[in-house]
């Protein structure tokens, strides 16, 4: 059996003095990581946490963060991450639906939020890090130098075993109502093995992560890079691209997890400056890398492998291409994730063939426990699989595969747009746009229409401020069935996005109504 937060323990007895964590400015060992992180679950046990207590933690990447989240564990909580965007309503929405009893804070945002830290009844404690502010003056603020005040040597066995709980994952879906996804060890363990194993992950990757540890891909970053014995470089943020590559050459990075936000800020930079010879792959997911940006990502990071993958929060990793296959299916994310099976249902529950659409079913031991205090909506995502009492996942996205088992992505099903009566996956018509020179990034909306029912029209982000909507009408002409064709092209500064990089189409503003 073995725990989430042993992936730090035994990294430290085995290479106690190697640098675990490069964060703002700042080097630590697994040996210093692991003290640190003592210290802080013992602060917290003597704070009265409890083995499956929830302790939500608010704020950037920070290495704090970092020692918070292996505290919590080692005390036998459960940690929450909240989004540093996410607004203090936002925060008191998920610290009321977890019944969360502590929470890991900057002082900044402890202010900020202190209206809202004055209603929430479960709250007992606020644990401020990262800021030179003093707290407010309460007995409910500790300050994080107390914290380290404690005993160094371990805590005392919480007696979890690994079905208990490890975090909680919010996500909002299709449906914009924040669902905890719970996320036991055993299922934290095996996710964080199969994504090594496919990846071959060892203690020599140096992995820069600049997504935010509130996201569970780049909470697993962490998670995996600590399992294998490797070195964490941890960014705040993909805010200035120069920097993040500056320090990938500075660490000699092996590995860079990306979002398609993230990967269209690199294309159009010029790399030769930057020593990235020690660059081993490039991970995406979140959403599927256009076609034409896999081609330009290959050109740039030449001898690379390069993972198109795809996963949900439900499951963590679902689907990944393995490199080698990029040049015959560049289109694909692959296959499941070792260890696990997949397979495509129609809506009468029937297993698809190959080439037809349906929705994405997931078995495995990386299938999440379900939603906190949700019962319908675990009911409707997780269902009864081939084993009496096994649950499966639906993903609730579109898929088709090829008769050689490649997965490919066609679209959320709440997406999907209804236009003169036939079908249209905003994907397609998005791959379509991004082959065009001209196109950073490309999103594709329906709008309601009296003739057509939905009316397609496609926003661009462009780069050559020349492009214009009779270019981009003729290309998607060419390649597109006529309903798939948008009616008509806008073009944006940028696109409305979560804090994660994937685009909210909910938010886009069009400028013909």
């Amino acid at each position: 059996m073995l725990l989430v937060h042993e992936f730090l323990e035994h990294s430290a007895q085995r290479l106690p003095q190697k640098v675990a964590l490069v964060c703002g400015g700042q080097r630590f060992t697994y040996a210093a990581l692991d003290a640190a992180s003592n210290r802080v679950a013992n602060a917290l046990r003597a704070k009265g946490v409890q083995r499956g207590d929830r302790v939500v933690l608010w704020g950037p990447n920070l290495a704090e963060m970092v020692i918070a989240i292996f505290a919590v564990l080692k005390a036998g909580a459960v940690f929450v991450f909240v989004n540093d965007a996410s607004k203090p309503h936002q925060l008191a929405q998920v610290v009321n639906n977890c019944g969360g009893k502590v929470l890991v804070t900057t002082a900044a945002k402890a202010r900020h939020a202190a209206a809202e830290l004055a209603t929430l009844g479960t709250l007992e404690l606020v644990v401020v890090v990262g800021g030179e502010e003093p707290p407010p003056a309460s007995p409910r603020f500790l300050e994080w130098s107390q914290c380290l005040e404690h005993a160094e040597e371990g805590p005392l066995a919480s007696g979890c075993i690994d079905r208990d709980l490890a975090c909680l994952i919010y996500t909002s879906g299709s449906t914009g109502e924040a669902k905890g996804v719970m996320c036991a060890h055993h299922q934290v363990v095996f996710a964080s093995a199969s994504i090594l194993a496919y990846l071959h992950g060892t203690e020599h990757d140096v992995v820069l992560c600049a997504l935010p540890l509130a996201f569970d891909y780049g909470l697993y970053q962490l998670l995996m890079t600590f399992r294998s014995g490797g070195t964490l470089v941890l960014e705040r943020s993909f805010a200035y691209p120069a920097d993040c590559l500056q320090r990938m050459a500075e660490e000699r990075v092996t590995g860079f997890p990306g979002v398609p936000t993230m990967f269209a800020r690199l294309l159009p930079l010029d790399l030769s400056s930057y020593d990235l010879s020690a660059l081993r792959y490039l991970t995406n997911t979140a959403a599927a890398l256009p076609t034409s940006h896999i081609e330009r990502l290959q050109q740039k990071f030449p001898g690379v492998a390069i993972y198109s993958m795809y996963g949900l929060t439900e499951t963590k990793r679902t689907l990944y291409l393995p490199p080698e296959e990029l040049g015959q299916r560049p289109g694909s994310v692959g296959i499941a994730i070792p260890g696990t099976e997949v397979w495509i249902e129609n809506d009468r529950g029937e297993r698809l063939p190959p080439h037809e659409v349906g929705e994405l079913v997931v078995r495995g031991g990386h299938v999440m426990s379900g939603y906190w205090h949700a019962p319908e909506a675990t009911a409707a995502r997780f269902r009864e699989g081939p084993l009496p009492g096994e649950r499966v996942c639906y993903s609730g996205d579109l898929f088709r595969r090829d008769e050689h088992g490649f997965h490919y992505f066609v679209g959320r099903k709440d997406d999907i747009l209804k236009c003169r009566g036939e079908k249209v996956a905003p994907k397609e018509v998005e791959n379509v746009l991004h082959e065009l020179e001209g196109v950073q990034e490309a999103v594709v909306v329906g709008v309601p229409d009296e003739v057509f029912g939905q009316a397609v029209v496609a926003v661009i982000v462009r780069t050559a401020p020349t492009l214009t909507e009779r270019e981009v009408l003729r290309h998607c002409r060419a390649r597109l069935e006529d309903f798939k064709v948008p009616q008509r092209v806008e073009f944006h500064d940028d696109l409305p996005k979560t804090s994660t990089g994937k685009v909210r189409r909910a938010d886009i503003v069009l400028r013909g109504g």
